[in-house]
């Protein structure tokens, strides 16, 4: 068996080795990998979305104040 460089991963402060995972432990700590990336993902969207979102009620604010400008004039 070959020697691989130890993986330390820590949960609730215990480290583990990686390497030492069970074909299931390594499945669900691969999960865990992929749920983190997904979620970070989302994240960076949800701003992106956010970020959008604002600016358009800017825009609608804007027109809606034109309107009423327009209005009063």
């Amino acid at each position: 068996m070959e020697n691989k460089k130890p993986q330390i991963v820590t949960i609730d402060n215990v480290e583990y080795d990686a390497n030492e995972f069970t074909q299931e432990q390594a499945l669900l700590f691969n999960h865990c990998v992929d749920l983190d990336r997904k979620i970070g993902s989302t994240t960076f969207q949800l701003q992106q979305l956010q970020g959008g979102k604002d600016y358009f009620v800017g825009l609608l604010k804007q027109a809606l104040e034109t309107k009423k400008e327009e209005i009063v004039a």
